[in-house]
């Protein structure tokens, strides 16, 4: 006998278990199936390790400018083993907390592998044996893994993904990172601040970049003042391997140049885990291992949604939980805004950190619009002087016609906590008249985002 559920959510990350929470608060009767960790890749393997990690980083570098605040540090060392156990422990301490909210909420837990045999049932490969569950709704919400292409493939010995680099079995003495989005340049970041000799290849003409080009130019130069290589327009061809060395083979400039390196991290994007469970034969439509959704993350394949990870991007975790809410509130019978992948905002937690909302002022024009555009520089604010953090920049972009904000993007210190107030304002369709109305507190970082909605309308203070 079969079990039934209203819903039976497959993956336990950022994205199935809020939908699994979600659709239990609207009284619904609720499975959730995770093969290997609750709380998936982001709070085992991803975000939170990674942020755990960079922490030990940030106080190290500070550690190291203690004379410029009136301190003394004598015999600044890290230990590697110490800083993984604090990262590791965090990951732990929220694994168990999801399994906490999974009992608080009445989701029926099951470990173990999933598979869609038919419409509305599921299959589930456990220690035990098998089970079937049947449900009207199934959210499938199974993430995805580091892409690897072919020739550098990770080994865990020289070659390492993030899941490596998380738990690496040594210190790189000098790195090679291969691809610059958030977590090539999160892990390059991390690990040139303790000291590895840090190069970034990548295959476009600037790092970051999906983010504003002048965003890009800022980190870069940052990057470089820190010891750091880039590489752009480059293309690592070939690795060879050795017991203490990777040997790379790198194109730039349609030559082949050869570097050689101690350890090698491989950050070029992810493919999402859609294989193997049966979704073609129901009618679900993959794009490049992503399966295809609307905007409401209905697939091809009725009574199945697909969210987070293993479909349209941009692949965040706060844009999977908010899916995954969104998704539970529709199967209940309401009538929940679509998720806007534009007003989903991304951040970076290198050094100095980096966060955008919105489109870019040359997405912007793309797209036909007029534009008024407003910067304001980290040394212009009081705060950001006193905290010694005065390097960074806040960029926003306006509908010329309208004063609708179509982007903001940021680089400097705590920039991934003050994009939030973009985006709530985006959400509200605040026009610039609203925001320059705002009174802001003083002495805060927030100020610059005040001065930068005042600069792109000639009427900036500070400056």
């Amino acid at each position: 006998m079969a079990d039934t559920f209203d819903v039976i959510v497959i993956g336990a990350g950022p994205g199935g278990y809020v939908a699994a929470i979600r659709a239990s608060q609207l009284g619904l009767k609720v499975a959730i199936v995770e093969r290997e960790h609750m709380g998936g890749i982001c709070l085992n393997w991803g975000c939170i390790p990674t942020k755990a990690m960079l922490r030990s980083s940030e106080v190290f570098h500070l550690m190291h400018r203690a004379k410029e605040f009136g301190l003394s540090a004598d015999n600044i060392a890290f230990d590697l083993d110490a800083v993984v156990k604090r990262s590791r422990g965090v990951a732990k301490q929220l694994n168990s907390g999801v399994g906490h909210l999974m009992k608080k909420n009445k989701v029926t837990v099951f470990m173990g592998a999933a598979t869609l045999p038919a419409k509305g049932k599921v299959s589930v490969k456990t220690d035990k044996g098998t089970e079937v569950l049947t449900a009207k709704n199934i959210i499938l919400a199974t993430g995805a893994r580091a892409r690897e292409l072919p020739g550098l493939e990770a080994d865990g010995k020289r070659v390492w993904t993030y899941k490596h680099a998380l738990v690496p079995p040594h210190m790189p003495k000098k790195l090679l990172v291969i691809g610059s989005g958030a977590i090539g340049i999160e892990f390059a970041s991390f690990y040139n601040t303790l000291g590895a000799d840090t190069t970034v290849v990548e295959v476009l003409d600037r790092i970051l970049p999906v983010e504003d080009a002048e965003i890009s130019a800022f980190a870069e130069k940052s990057f470089k003042k820190q010891g750091m290589k880039i590489m752009a327009k480059a293309m690592v061809k070939k690795l060879d391997r050795a017991a203490d060395k990777v040997t790379a083979h790198i194109e730039v400039g349609g030559k082949i140049e050869t570097h050689e390196f101690d350890t090698v991290i491989s950050a070029v994007g992810i493919v999402a885990n859609s294989e193997g469970l049966g979704l073609e034969a129901l009618g679900a439509k993959i794009d490049r291992s992503f399966v295809v959704t609307d905007e409401y993350c209905r697939s091809g394949a009725e009574g199945l949604y697909v969210i987070g990870d293993a479909t349209n991007g941009p692949w965040l975790a706060h844009k999977a939980s908010h899916e995954g809410v969104m998704v539970a509130e529709l199967i209940a019978g309401g009538h929940p805004h679509a998720v806007k992948p534009e007003q989903i905002a991304g951040c970076t937690y290198c050094h100095p950190q980096v966060a955008s909302v919105g489109l870019t002022e040359a997405k912007a024009k793309e797209r036909g619009y007029q534009v008024k555009v407003g910067r304001f520089p980290f040394i212009g604010n009081g705060k950001a002087i006193a905290l010694g953090e005065p390097e960074g920049m806040i960029k926003t972009v306006f509908d010329a016609k309208t004063g609708e904000l179509l982007g903001a993007h940021m680089i400097g210190a705590e920039v991934t906590e003050l994009i939030q107030g973009y985006v709530i304002g985006q959400k509200l369709e605040t026009t610039e008249a609203d925001l320059m109305e705002t009174v802001f507190p003083h002495p805060t970082l927030s100020e610059m985002m005040h001065e930068s909605v005042l600069d792109a309308y000639g009427r900036v203070i500070h400056l």
